[in-house]
């Protein structure tokens, strides 16, 4: 017989858990602040904000890119920002014609100019397309940013600004990543606001 879910267990831990990485977010305020700043010239360059990951890294690419285009707490214009997650003919057909691990970087051909921004997402920081993602952004002379945990993996030789949560505990991780994305979200709307 399996055991039943123990309240302090399963919420309590959780809790706990959450606001000690949480907590340590603070510790990278800098970072979020380098990268807030790169979004900042890049979109007011007329640049654009590309994302991707995947997985809840992809859910979280999407959300992100939606609070730019949209809005996150305020009216404005639209800002560029592309989750390169979601258009499933694309996903399919490079997946189908190159492979997997092509997914992303082909789109970063396609779509980067010099002086965009890529955001790569993974919580171990090693997934193979994202990683060849940011190899390529760089190479075509976009800025790249990593979103990962702790040891910031292979993604965090491809980098420009890494931000890496203190955590190896994915979900931890991933609660970490929305609350960063939406404080840089919150930055670059203020700063990219017409006056």
């Amino acid at each position: 017989m399996s055991a039943r879910p123990d309240a302090a267990v399963i919420f309590g831990k959780a809790i706990e858990e959450h606001l000690e990485v949480i907590g340590q977010v603070r510790q990278q305020q800098a970072v979020l602040q380098g990268i807030a700043q790169a979004m900042s010239a890049a979109l007011r360059a007329g640049g654009k904000l590309l994302w991707c990951g995947n997985g809840g890294s992809a859910g979280d690419s999407q959300h992100l890119a939606a609070e730019m285009v949209g809005r996150f707490r305020r009216e404005r214009q639209a800002l560029a920002s592309i989750a390169l997650t979601t258009n499933s003919s694309i996903l399919t057909a490079i997946g189908n014609d190159y492979g997997y691990d092509v997914v992303f970087s082909r789109q970063v051909e396609a779509l980067g100019t010099p002086g965009d921004i890529l955001v790569g997402i993974s919580t171990s920081g090693n997934s193979r397309n994202v990683v060849l993602a940011l190899e390529k952004a760089r190479a075509m002379g976009l800025v790249t940013v990593a979103m990962t945990g702790a040891s910031g993996g292979q993604m965090a030789a491809h980098a420009d600004h890494l931000f890496a949560v203190a955590s190896k505990d994915t979900a931890r991780i991933q609660e970490a990543h929305i609350l960063a994305g939406h404080m840089v979200c919150d930055w670059v709307e203020l700063d990219c606001t017409e006056a």
